[in-house]
């Protein structure tokens, strides 16, 4: 079916020469992706009915093709269109403008890419040679690998990538986001065995899976002048992770390698932490978002240990704690290389911060950690601030998001001020609300380390006033603690016996009834008694009291405010109650 198309677009070809605006038949063509996203007039499936009627639309041999004479000889030929060339087609993902290319047809555009196609999957095609014998160099050696891809293109039967073309002589190659897959890993990774241009190689977001890890793997077995590499977001996997950490041990030029995003597991940590023990030249590694658990910590701590070349590594987005996170913090205090880990979003918790903070202590070389969102509780901040107080090294340190509160950064603080030493200049309390405490701490820092930089979520709001208590409530209170009647309550203000006090007479009573309170109690606080009334609600109760306003509070006035008090206290509970109850539902 692949052979009856390319012929058929051959032959459209050949009967439509392309002409500029001058009527001149264009000798080079421009053919962009762009054009060929165009609508075009006529669908793909009308190309076979324009060729002619008669035209039999099976699977046959040419046999079927038609034979019309050409008024005009062909003007174009493909195979002077140069794949190396970036203005001569496009089929990458960088954004050249739209429109339409002057003296371009679209249905060329279209015909030239089933002859692309064609020759990716069919290298036996009778035309495939003739269209790409130019693209063959004439060296015995490449050292930019152009050959080597086109055949390795041919192999695995795939269509070569013009932005890898034009590319492949940069000393920083960006392959993301391309779709690469296996079978193009494997193509591109041929081509790179050769190739002494490119020295950083982004492979990121490609899904390259286990045969394309392992196309990249075996390459840079070979390979000599890459020194880094970005593989993440690749679904590799524990498989690929084998054959990475073999190659890590093996590979005497990469320096820089990032991993995340791929699936790795714990079993996947075993291969890492040999890499880790084994390999002299890596100095930064990124394992982020990947699937490591507690396991993966007790595993990769005596290798973060016993690494002598590493300078940074990120274990960042994963699921490492408890023993894991201990592990973690003991190979941090023993290495004497590391200069920054980022091991935010973990849930390192206080077992954790207890590590690290005994970490700090040890490692005098440390100087970038990240610690944001492990569930770091304020004990934790200040189990961790025990380690900055006598550290001299670290100078960045991010703490955000964790529930430590202001206590939490008020100790990280303290710690400050204790180390005369301390070379913080950067603290991260990121979405922590903290409260003045706080910024009084702070200033001091700031007189001691001028340059110092914090950063916070926020004051807290301010405390709303507590709610007054009403004198009557206090009153109440007093009476029920003590076990009174009201009657024996209003007669330790009635001295006379009249069943009626004055004002000055309940005033009186009330601050004997607190004397004799604190003398029971042995205390000077009060607030709980019910007893204690300012001069402020001492009026208000009076006023409360005093129904006919004659300046006297007889037995009769004490109990109807009294019962008339606790009315609507349980009134305003029954309304409570009732807006709380749900509606009922109504057809």
């Amino acid at each position: 079916m692949m052979d009856v198309k390319l012929r058929m677009s051959i032959y459209r070809m050949s009967t439509h020469p392309v002409i500029n605006p001058r009527g001149v038949a264009c000798n080079k063509k421009t053919i962009s992706r762009a054009n060929s996203r165009k609508s075009r007039p006529e669908s793909s499936g009308s190309r076979l009915s324009r060729l002619g009627p008669d035209l039999d639309h099976s699977e046959s041999d040419e046999e079927n093709l038609p034979h019309r004479p050409r008024d005009h000889p062909p003007e174009i030929d493909f195979t002077t269109v140069d794949i190396n060339d970036e203005t001569a087609f496009d089929t990458d993902l960088e954004d050249k403008g739209s429109g339409t290319t002057p003296g371009v047809s679209i249905d060329l555009v279209a015909d030239f890419q089933y002859l692309r196609t064609a020759y990716a999957i069919d290298t036996n095609l009778k035309f495939s040679d003739n269209l790409f014998a130019a693209l063959k160099t004439t060296t015995a050696y490449d050292p930019t690998g152009r050959t080597a891809y086109i055949e390795g293109c041919k192999k695995v039967g795939v269509v070569p990538a013009s932005y890898f073309l034009r590319h492949m002589n940069d000393p920083h190659l960006s392959m993301k986001h391309h779709g690469l897959g296996a079978q193009g890993m494997r193509a591109i990774a041929m081509s790179l065995v050769s190739n002494t241009s490119v020295l950083t190689l982004d492979l990121s977001d490609n899904w390259l899976g286990h045969p394309g890890g392992h196309a990249v793997c075996e390459m840079l077995r070979d390979n000599c002048f890459i020194t880094h590499l970005d593989l993440s977001d690749n679904k590799f996997g524990l498989q690929t992770s084998e054959s990475l950490s073999r190659t890590l041990q093996q590979n005497s030029t990469l320096t820089h390698v990032t991993l995340s995003g791929n699936n790795f597991d714990d079993k996947a940590a075993v291969h890492f932490s040999d890499a880790l023990m084994n390999t002299t030249k890596l100095e930064y590694l990124d394992l982020s978002r990947n699937l490591f658990g507690e396991s993966a910590g007790i595993v990769l701590g005596p290798a973060i240990a016993d690494n002598s070349s590493l300078k940074e590594i990120n274990l960042s987005w994963n699921s490492i704690r408890r023993k894991g996170a201990v592990a973690i913090a003991q190979g941090v205090k023993n290495n004497i290389y590391l200069k920054k880990i980022n091991l935010a979003w973990n849930g390192f918790g206080l077992e954790g911060a207890i590590a690290l903070g005994d970490a700090l202590k040890g490692n005098q070389t440390l100087e970038e950690m990240d610690l944001t969102n492990n569930r770091v509780t304020p004990e934790g901040a200040v189990l961790i601030g025990k380690g900055v107080s006598v550290n001299e090294t670290l100078t960045t340190l991010r703490l955000g998001r964790n529930p430590m509160q202001t206590a939490g950064c008020y100790g990280i603080c303290a710690a400050i001020l204790r180390n005369p030493n301390c070379a913080l200049r950067e603290i991260d309390f990121k979405d922590i609300l903290v409260n003045k405490d706080f910024d009084d701490i702070f200033k001091q820092v700031q007189e001691q380390i001028p340059d110092i930089k914090m950063r916070h979520g926020g004051m807290e709001p301010p405390k709303k006033p507590r709610a007054r208590i009403h004198p009557m409530v206090k009153l109440t209170n007093y009476i029920e603690k003590n076990n009174l009647r009201l009657v024996d309550f209003f007669n330790k203000f009635d001295k006379d016996g009249s069943m009626s006090v004055t004002y000055e007479e309940f005033q009186q009573g009330i601050e004997c009834a607190r004397a004799a309170l604190q003398k029971l109690v042995k205390s000077e606080s009060l607030q709980d008694t019910g007893i204690k009334l300012t001069q402020e609600e001492v009026q208000i109760l009076l006023n409360e009291l005093d129904s006919d306003g004659d300046g006297e509070i007889n037995f009769s006035e004490m109990v109807s405010g009294h019962t008339g008090f606790q009315e609507s206290q349980q009134e305003n509970i029954n309304v409570i109650l009732t807006a709380s109850q749900p509606r009922p539902v109504t057809t």
